[in-house]
């Protein structure tokens, strides 16, 4: 029996306890893409047709995850359940894989139709109306995100302010022994520019182009939350804003597809919140920063043999990207 073949039996043990007349799996595999978890595509069997579904797990043959400060898919899971029911664009979750189903830690939810990659949705004609009704949808989705009330997260999610997640990834950067002094004048900036405490909220963590689902219309899901917490809410308004997420189009900060105001209105006419200019700016250069040690953390999986990946050798060299966004930030010259 080939790994695919494996793979299929189990999910079609798992899925039968959620979906009786579940008869078989058809056309599963695995999806590229995605550098912290393995995302295969199915079709389920059963009486009323073929129902395409998505299953998410930690990669590897343990099913560890590659990054520390990502939450196991089982906990991405939940999120998603409360993230639907409290009306952000999300795939719906079927089934929270057990141990019984022996098919490590994951979950499995309906598959959408959309599409992720960048280049596409900046570039393509069919796409120009939801590149102009995107940063409203993206403020509205956000200002739903965060009124999602974090107790009930508090003993399953990380809880970090700016100066925690400084330590966190100084912490990480230290570890892999590499001279980067642009990554140390970034760390002496923020040092020096830690904002005041605020209310936390639940936030995303990842919230970008390329974990954005889009369709003619906009967007249809918000993808990937293994990076979620319970944080400062300008995190999630500055990350979208991050130079990489830009892809090239510089001069339009949120995603490569327009100015930060408009993301900002949408945002505090839905939630009510005003948006902190200048945290958020803050926040767009620790996000740089993060994003180059990320960079390093998936590069080394790939070094240290953990993960062979072409995909993780590549993203390390994307290390000398985020080192020249941090010199035109510090310098005043990064829009």
């Amino acid at each position: 029996m080939t790994a695919a073949a494996a793979v299929a039996e189990k999910l079609r043990a798992a899925l039968g306890q959620v979906r009786p007349g579940l008869t078989a799996i058809d056309g599963l595999h695995r999806l590229t893409g995605g550098a912290s978890r393995e995302t295969w595509r199915f079709n389920a069997i059963g009486r009323d047709g073929a129902e395409p579904m998505i299953l998410r797990r930690a990669p590897g043959e343990a099913h560890q995850t590659v990054m520390a400060t990502s939450l196991l898919p089982s906990q991405e899971a939940r999120l998603h359940q409360a993230a639907d029911k409290a009306g952000v664009p999300v795939a719906s979750v079927v089934h929270v894989l057990t141990d019984d189903d022996a098919l490590g830690d994951g979950f499995i939810m309906r598959c959408l139709d959309g599409e992720t990659i960048a280049r596409k949705i900046l570039r393509e004609k069919h796409f120009s109306m939801a590149r102009s009704r995107l940063p409203a949808q993206c403020g509205e989705a956000l200002a739903a995100l965060h009124a999602i009330e974090p107790a009930a997260f508090r003993n399953h999610l990380p809880t970090r302010g700016p100066q925690a997640e400084i330590d966190e990834y100084r912490a990480i950067h230290d570890g892999f022994g590499e001279a980067h002094p642009v990554f140390e004048a970034a760390f002496r900036w923020l040092s020096e520019n830690v904002p005041p405490d605020r209310p936390m909220t639940l936030v995303h963590g990842d919230f970008r182009i390329g974990n954005l689902m889009i369709d003619d219309n906009g967007l249809v899901a918000v993808l990937d939350w293994e990076l979620a917490q319970i944080g400062d809410p300008m995190m999630d308004l500055s990350w979208i804003s991050v130079p990489s997420w830009r892809f090239g189009n510089m001069d339009r900060p949120v995603g490569g597809i327009s100015d930060r105001e408009s993301l900002f209105d949408a945002y505090e006419a839905a939630s009510g919140r005003s948006v902190d200019r200048e945290r958020v700016r803050f926040w767009e250069i620790l996000g740089t920063l993060k994003w180059g040690i990320m960079c390093q953390m998936l590069c080394h999986a790939h070094l240290r043999g953990d993960i062979r990946s072409v995909e993780r050798a590549a993203i390390g060299r994307r290390v000398s990207e985020t080192e020249l966004d941090l010199l035109l930030y510090l310098d005043g010259a990064m829009p």
